[in-house]
């Protein structure tokens, strides 16, 4: 019979050049934003990962900015807060915002 152990799997340390990896978040924000617009195909989302925080930048086709934003921003907020929670499957904090 043998024994089993608890052992600690160390976490490697972020290294600052490293690529943000942000795939379930991006896959997240995609599904979600294409869902809403009128033109799912004008749907462009990229990364900047300048910051202390990664930042995905939303562009939309003409005319579907307010689709995505939604009355007094709610639906903006709703997708923000959804993006975020799936952002932790990837182990980092990011921000949403809608760009013109």
């Amino acid at each position: 019979m043998t024994e089993a152990t608890d052992t600690e799997v160390a976490e490697p340390e972020p290294d600052d050049d490293a690529p943000v990896e942000a795939a379930v978040a991006i896959d997240v924000l995609e599904y979600l934003v294409k869902a809403l617009v009128a033109d799912p195909d004008a749907v462009d989302i990229e990364l900047d990962a300048r910051g202390r925080r990664p930042v995905l930048n939303v562009h939309v086709g003409e005319g579907d900015m307010g689709r995505v934003i939604g009355k007094r921003g709610r639906v903006a907020q709703s997708i923000r807060t959804v993006v975020r929670a799936a952002a932790v499957r990837d182990g980092i904090d990011v921000e949403v915002e809608f760009v013109d």
